[in-house]
């Protein structure tokens, strides 16, 4: 009981984080007989979308929708007191492996080389370089080891949603909602807004007892 209470945070992420990829498995055909062969389930696609076209979409949705999640977290610390790391890391771990699988998909149907062909994929790709040494260091050893310099490395987080904000702006996507919720909490961030937030709701909180 003691390692679900500590634990029940991550453990809801990792399930509302994997529990989607079932989607995408179902839009795919894994073939053993000779080899290994990977193809598309035509007409797994909805809403109008082909089955490439709505793995595209899911996965994208996701990796961008686990970023953002991600940069909410310090916001809802500073309004309302609440900070879980193992959460935070959770969600980090999320953000990138969708923002992989979304890569991967990629490139197995369009190839490598095309990543260089726009703008929005070299945005799209950088982003993706960016999560990998993130992805890589969401662990207690990795913060003990790197110390001060592992919050500095983390925070190229932003970077990672500007790059991805661009992609999907260039694409014509839902992007912003996800902007604005960004913005807002970099608003928040600033130290004049962020003292005066954390003192009001240290007020009210003494108010209360």
């Amino acid at each position: 009981m003691n390692f679900i209470k500590r634990s029940y945070g991550w453990m809801t992420v990792a399930l509302l984080a994997t529990a989607p990829m079932f989607i995408i498995f179902n839009m795919v055909n894994i073939d053993f007989t000779n080899g290994l062969s990977i193809s598309l389930i035509e007409g797994a696609g909805s809403e109008g979308k082909t089955t490439l076209e709505m793995m595209y979409h899911i996965s994208g949705e996701f990796a961008i929708r686990w970023m953002t999640a991600v940069l909410t977290c310090t916001p809802f610390y500073i309004l309302f007191g609440v900070n879980n790391l193992f959460v935070r890391q959770a969600m980090g771990i999320a953000t990138a492996v969708w923002s992989f699988l979304h890569f991967i998909i990629f490139i197995r149907w369009e190839g490598f080389l095309e990543t260089f062909t726009q703008v929005n994929y070299i945005a799209g790709f950088v982003a993706v370089l960016v999560l990998v040494p993130l992805f890589l260091t969401s662990n207690r050893k990795a913060m003990k080891w790197l110390k001060a310099k592992w919050k500095k490395l983390q925070s190229m987080a932003y970077v990672a949603i500007i790059l991805s904000l661009l992609h999907v702006a260039i694409l014509d996507k839902t992007w912003m909602i996800y902007a604005v919720i960004v913005g807002v909490g970099f608003v928040i961030r600033i130290p004049a807004i962020k003292a005066k937030v954390i003192t009001l709701r240290k007020e009210r909180g003494a108010n209360k007892a």
